[in-house]
């Protein structure tokens, strides 16, 4: 069995293992939950100490073949796209773990939602093969709506009917699309590799529509307007460790599709180029307005993440390296900094039993660590300088500065909101006098503050030194690109 393997299957055993256990010993299932996704996490690291930054190429690849008539097979690598996607699967999987130290309510079912919810993430950026992708795409529905249906807030089952009804219907369009490619597939096989080069033979009407298609499927999961109607509604209601992983994970998942599909299809991309900057920059403007007015801070998070995936989509349209490494950047970092955000919110709510953003102010008196982590988190959120969230902009920006020029005043405009937002946030939260129901709420646990650490130190650290967290991707996005050009050349 390779590493990559290992690393898949390791928290669906913990699954298996954690049904085996009686329900009522939760002091043997939480910490054996949280030693799967740990073990996870250290062979995600041995791979990124392992990987060669100078290649382009799949590593760590392995093949089985499961139909040779269909053509599909399993089929798993990586290479500088999903693998820092992996890192922060397993990363933030570990953190939520640790932030439901407090969960007393069907412990035992939680934790196994938990670990096949993984299993499912860690299969769709392995995947290099179309057909267990879609697998591991709906496999992940069903651990998350149980997780959100049974230990979310009062709306819950309306949200995780929303969540599956939305996440289903794009599906449709992601399979219907997968369809059209696989019929041009020489071979006639799901291979990624080999579907790659699909646009050669296809007629370029037809890749437009199966590039839609992509967009839809893989749009409700980023989300891009107007496909997000799902997602403020599955922040709220979902326990605050999920909305870590919802935020943090489950929508780069889309995002990662999307960039194969483009990739698979440039001149489709292209011509849809128009349409895709519009989406990007009005999802980055609508987002940061949406987030600003909100008094529930946990909706105020969940709008914030459709204006900071606006910038994905802006760098994936862009068709460029420069756009295109800034949308792998803010995948990334938008993963840290929406966790941070999600577990620092929930920790709150659980002291307080309130997320109105009213009901709080001047907790620097009584929770200083808390402030300082929530401080740095929220400037990094509006990009501050430092901070990773600068680094992955500014990159999406001068991307998007060389396609399309003065345009990209829309993104200055995005930026000030999100600035706007956050200072409000900053400013309710910590400063004024403090009211007598807030003088005596604990401040950060120390599980709560290894948690806190672990995102706020990848915040600060890629921000002062991204050389290495940029290394990684550069030479597969630089691959990339000339791919994309050489096609668009060819299609001319």
């Amino acid at each position: 069995m390779g590493i990559l393997s290992l690393l898949l299957w390791t928290p669906a055993l913990g699954a298996l293992l954690l049904t085996l256990i009686p329900r009522e010993k939760t002091y043997l299932i939480q910490p054996l939950a949280l030693l799967f996704s740990g073990c996870a996490f250290l062979l995600s690291s041995l791979l990124i100490c392992n990987y060669n930054t100078a290649t382009a190429d799949l590593q760590f690849s392995e093949y089985f073949p499961l139909n040779p008539k269909f053509g599909s097979s399993y089929s798993l690598g990586v290479d500088g796209v999903s693998l820092p996607m992996t890192v922060l699967a397993t990363l933030l999987m570990c953190v939520a773990i640790l932030a439901s130290q407090n969960l007393t309510e069907r412990v035992k079912g939680y934790h196994i939602c938990l670990l096949l919810l993984e299993f499912g993430m860690l299969g769709v950026f392995l995947a290099q093969d179309w057909a267990i992708f879609y697998i591991f795409w709906e496999l992940t529905l069903i651990p998350l709506f149980f997780l959100i249906d049974r230990w979310g807030g009062k709306r819950r089952h309306a949200a995780s009917l929303n969540f599956v009804l939305y996440t289903m219907g794009g599906s449709v369009f992601m399979l219907i699309s997968l369809i059209a490619v696989y019929e041009y597939v020489p071979e006639h096989v799901s291979l990624m590799a080999a579907m790659s080069v699909v646009s050669e033979t296809m007629p370029h009407d037809k890749q437009v529509w199966v590039l839609l298609g992509f967009l839809i499927g893989f749009g409700v999961k980023m989300p891009i307007f107007p496909l997000h109607g799902w997602l403020p509604l599955a922040h709220v209601e979902a326990p605050s460790p999920v909305s870590i992983l919802l935020s943090g994970i489950l929508l780069k998942m889309g995002a990662y599709g999307l960039i194969r599909a483009v990739v698979m299809l440039p001149a489709a991309a292209q011509t849809l180029q128009p349409l895709l900057v519009f989406l990007a920059l009005f999802g980055m403007i609508y987002g940061g307005l949406l987030a600003w007015r909100q008094s529930d801070l946990k909706a105020m998070v969940a709008y914030s993440s459709v204006s900071h995936l606006g910038i994905v989509l802006l760098g994936i349209a862009s068709l460029n390296e420069m756009g295109m490494t800034g949308a792998v950047l803010q995948m990334f970092a938008h993963g840290l900094i929406a966790g941070a955000m999600f577990l620092l919110v929930g920790l709150l709510y659980e002291r307080t039993h309130t997320r109105n953003i009213q009901d709080y102010s001047a907790l620097i008196q009584v929770m200083p660590r808390f402030t300082f982590f929530t401080t740095l988190v929220l400037f990094a959120a509006m990009g501050l300088p430092g901070s990773v969230g600068f680094i992955a902009e500014f990159h999406a920006l001068v991307g998007g500065f060389q396609q399309w020029g003065s345009l990209m005043v829309f993104f200055s405009l995005s930026i000030l909101i999100s600035a706007a937002y956050c200072m409000r946030t900053i400013n309710l939260l910590f400063t004024g006098t403090t009211k007598p129901a807030m003088q005596t709420i604990p401040d950060l646990k120390p599980h709560e503050l290894i948690a806190t650490s672990v995102l706020v130190a990848g915040i600060v650290l890629f921000g002062f030194l991204p050389a290495s967290l940029i290394q990684v991707s550069s030479a597969t996005i630089s691959q990339m690109n000339k791919t994309i050009q050489l096609k668009i050349k060819s299609a001319v």
